[in-house]
C-alpha cells in the first residue's frame, strides 16, 4: 500500500508520460488519464489503490469543470443559437436517453438503469470536436454551427441530470416527492443567485480587483467556487450545481476571462485526476469477458445518435448533407459520460458489468471520433446525392467570380488578415479572388463590392474553380496550420510553380509551412516584435534611416523574398555595404551550354551564390531545387557577393 506522497509522485509520473504520449498522437489527454488509471488500478497492476482522499480530491475537477462551462454560460450567445440549442440540442438529448431507456427495457434493464445510460450516451466530447471545428476551419459552416449549438446544449443538460441522478436512488414511494423537492431548491438556488448574487459578485470582485493582489483575486476566485458549492450541497443538491452558479454569476461581470485563466491550471490537473479515478474502475479482464456487448453498444451508440442528430437536423430544416455530417461529427461519446457515469456508480443506480462495458464503449467512441470526422466528407459525398449538386453550385459561384481574372491572386481566408491585404492590392491594381468559409462575412463583404466567394480553400475542387492554373500568386492567410498544410499541398500538385505564402501563427510552425512549399511564411509575432522594437527606437531619439536599415537588416535574415537588393546608380552613401548580399538577373539566351542542365551542376554555391527564382514563360518561381533544369529564355536570379556573381554569371551564360 503505497503512501500519500508515493501515490501523488507516481501519479504524476505516469500522467505525465501518457498525456505527451497521447497529445504527440493528437489524441484527447482524457484518454491517457483513463489509461493511467486502468493500468494502475486494483483490476490490474494495483499500485495505486483508491483511496477516499483521492476519489473526494478528484471530485473537484468536476466542480472546476462545471464552474468553466458555467463561466462559458452566456444568455446572449444562447439567444442567437436559441434555435439550435433548444431546438435540435435538446431533441437530440430527450430523443437519445428515451431511445436508451426503451432498449434498455428490452434487453431487461431496470429502467433506472436505463435511463442513467441514456443519459450518459447522450453527451457528445465538447473538446474534440471543438478542436477538430476549429482545426479544419468548419466553425463557421452550417454542420458546425449545429454542432457548437448541441454540444452547449448537452454541457446545460449535465447540471439537470446531476439533480436527477441522486433523486432516481430513492426508494420508489419517495421518487416523486424528492424530484419535486429537488426541483423546488434549484429554481429556489437559481432565483436567488441570478436575482441578489449578479450585482453582488460585481460589486465584490471590483473590491477585491481593486487591491491589485493576484494572490487575493485568486484566494477570492476559490472561495467563490468552493463556497456555492457547498452551499448548494448544504441544500442537498449537488457539489457541480453550485460550481455551474458560480461561473454563471461571474462570466456577467468583466473579471471573466481574468477567472478562466487563472482557474484553468486547477482544472485541468483536478480533472484529470478525476478521470485517472474513472480508469481505476475499469477491470480490463471484465471488458475482454463481455467483448460482444462493448462492441455491440459501441456500434449501437455511433448508429443510436448518428439516426437522431441526422432527424432532427433535417426535422429543422438542414439539407441532407449537412444532417448526415452533424450526424457523423455527434454520434461518438463524450467526456462528460464519465462524469455522469461516476455519479451512478457512486449511487449504485447501475449493475458493475455493465458500467465496464458503458465505460469501454465511450473510450472506443471517442477514440473513433477524430477518424469519422477525417472521413465524414467522404461518407456524405457518397451517400447525399444532392450534395453534388450543392458543391457544383458553390463551385459555379466561385468560377464566376474568377472568370474573367488573370495573373491574379487567390487569397484563402477573408478574415482580417485577408481583408487588410485585398485593401492592399486594391490599391496597386492588383485583381484578388478571396475564398472564406463564413457566409455571413461573404454576404456582407460580396455586397460591399470585394472578391469573395463562399468556399473552401483546401479543396483541390474549389482552388480549380477559383482559377489557380491562370493565379499569379496564393496566399494563406488564416492561421491554422493543418488546414494551410492542405491548401499547399493541392496548390502544389496543381501548380508546382505557383508561389504561395503562407501565414504562421507561431515561429514553430514556420519550418512545416516551408517544408510543405510555401515561398515565404510571415510569422506574427516576428512581425509584431520587430514594429515594437522600431517603435521604440524611433521613439528614443535613434535615426529613422538607421532604424529602417536595422530592420531591412533582421526581415533580409528572416525572409528568402528579402534577402539581398538590385543594386543601382544612387545606391551608395550612408549605410551601403559594399560586401552586402545583392541581386542579379541573368537571362538564359537560346543555344546556351546551360540550356537543359540542372542547377546543381553548376555548382554556384562554390562561388558563394544562390538561386533566389528563375523567371519562366512570365511566371516567377522561388526557391526552385537543385533539380531544377534550365531553358531558353529563363531569368535566373542570383543572390550573393560582388564578385561572386560575376563568376556565377560567366558560368551561366559560358556554361
Amino acid at each position: 500500500m503505497l503512501n500519500t506522497l508515493e501515490f501523488v509522485v507516481l501519479l504524476l509520473a505516469a500522467a505525465v508520460v501518457m498525456v505527451a504520449l497521447f497529445r504527440s498522437m493528437n489524441l484527447p489527454p482524457v484518454l491517457g488519464y483513463l489509461l493511467v488509471g486502468a493500468i494502475g488500478g486494483p483490476h490490474a497492476l494495483n499500485l495505486m489503490q483508491e483511496s477516499a482522499g483521492a476519489s473526494h480530491l478528484a471530485e473537484f475537477g468536476v466542480v472546476f469543470l462545471m464552474f468553466s462551462i458555467g463561466l462559458e454560460f452566456s444568455l446572449g450567445r444562447l439567444m442567437a443559437m436559441k434555435r439550435i440549442v433548444f431546438g435540435l440540442g435538446l431533441v437530440q438529448v430527450l430523443a437519445s436517453i428515451a431511445l436508451v431507456t426503451v432498449l434498455g427495457r428490452l434487453f431487461g434493464l431496470g429502467w433506472i438503469a436505463s435511463f442513467a445510460l441514456g443519459g450518459t450516451l447522450a453527451m457528445s466530447s465538447t473538446a474534440i470536436l471543438s478542436k477538430l471545428l476549429a482545426d479544419r476551419m468548419e466553425l463557421d459552416s452550417r454542420h458546425g454551427r449545429e454542432v457548437i449549438g448541441v454540444l452547449l446544449f448537452q454541457d446545460i443538460a449535465v447540471v439537470p441530470l446531476l439533480i436527477l441522478l441522486p433523486a432516481l436512488s430513492r426508494p420508489a414511494d419517495e421518487l416523486l416527492f424528492t424530484l419535486g423537492l429537488a426541483a423546488l431548491k434549484a429554481v429556489l438556488l437559481l432565483l436567488l443567485v441570478l436575482v441578489f448574487g449578479q450585482r453582488l459578485m460585481r460589486w465584490w470582485f471590483t473590491l477585491v480587483a481593486k487591491r491589485r493582489s493576484t494572490e487575493l483575486f485568486m484566494l477570492n476566485v476559490l472561495l467563490i467556487t468552493l463556497g456555492l458549492a457547498w452551499l448548494s450541497e448544504r441544500v442537498g443538491l449537488s457539489l457541480a450545481l453550485g460550481a455551474f452558479l458560480a461561473g454563471m454569476l461571474i462570466s456577467e461581470t468583466e473579471y471573466r476571462y481574468q477567472v478562466e485563466e487563472d482557474i484553468k491550471p486547477f482544472r485541468d490537473v483536478l480533472l484529470g485526476l478525476f478521470f485517472v479515478t474513472v480508469g481505476m474502475l475499469l477491470d480490463v479482464m471484465e471488458i475482454l469477458r463481455n467483448l460482444p456487448a462493448v462492441l455491440g453498444l459501441l456500434l449501437g451508440l455511433l448508429v443510436v445518435k448518428f439516426g437522431i442528430v441526422f432527424a432532427a437536423s433535417r426535422l429543422f430544416g438542414s439539407p441532407p448533407g449537412t444532417s448526415m455530417r452533424s450526424g457523423l461529427w455527434l454520434c461518438a461519446g463524450g467526456e462528460f459520460g464519465f462524469v455522469l457515469l461516476s455519479q451512478i456508480l457512486g449511487l449504485d443506480l447501475m449493475p458493475h458489468g455493465l458500467a465496464q462495458v458503458a465505460v469501454a464503449a465511450l473510450v472506443l467512441s471517442m477514440l473513433m471520433a477524430p477518424l469519422i470526422v477525417q472521413i465524414s466528407d467522404r461518407l456524405v459525398m457518397r451517400f447525399v446525392a444532392s450534395e453534388w449538386l450543392m458543391r457544383s453550385m458553390e463551385l459555379t459561384r466561385v468560377a464566376a467570380q474568377s472568370l474573367n481574372t488573370e495573373k491574379h491572386i487567390i487569397v484563402c481566408g477573408y478574415g482580417r488578415s485577408g481583408q487588410y491585404m485585398a485593401r492592399f492590392l486594391e490599391q496597386e491594381n492588383v485583381s484578388y479572388v478571396a475564398l472564406d468559409l463564413d457566409p455571413e462575412r461573404v454576404r456582407e463583404a460580396g455586397a460591399a463590392g470585394d472578391t469573395v466567394v463562399y468556399g473552401d480553400a483546401a479543396r483541390r475542387e474549389t482552388l480549380m474553380a477559383a482559377g489557380i492554373m491562370r493565379a499569379s500568386a496564393l496566399v494563406v492567410s488564416f492561421g491554422e496550420v493543418e488546414a494551410a498544410l492542405r491548401v499547399i499541398h493541392h496548390a502544389h500538385a496543381l501548380r508546382p510553380d505557383l508561389p504561395v505564402v503562407a501565414r504562421a501563427g507561431d515561429e514553430a510552425d514556420m519550418e512545416k509551412l516551408a517544408q510543405a512549399g510555401a515561398a515565404e511564411v510571415v510569422p506574427e509575432a516576428f512581425e509584431a516584435s520587430i514594429m515594437l522594437a522600431s517603435h521604440a527606437l524611433a521613439l528614443i531619439g535613434v535615426p529613422l534611416k538607421r532604424v529602417v536599415r536595422r530592420i531591412r537588416e533582421i526581415r533580409s535574415q528572416r525572409y528568402a523574398l528579402m534577402r539581398g537588393f538590385f543594386q543601382g546608380s544612387s545606391d551608395s552613401g550612408e549605410g551601403m555595404d559594399a560586401n552586402e548580399a545583392r541581386l542579379r538577373s541573368v537571362s538564359v539566351p537560346p543555344g546556351a551550354a546551360v540550356v537543359g542542365r540542372a542547377l546543381g551542376e553548376m555548382k554556384l554555391d562554390e562561388c558563394g551564390v544562390t538561386v533566389s527564382a528563375v523567371r519562366r514563360r512570365g511566371i516567377r518561381a522561388l526557391s526552385p531545387g537543385v533539380e531544377t533544369r534550365i531553358e531558353a529564355g529563363d531569368v535566373v536570379v542570383l543572390l550573393g557577393g560582388p564578385s561572386g556573381l560575376e563568376v556565377a554569371e560567366q558560368r551561366l551564360l559560358g556554361g
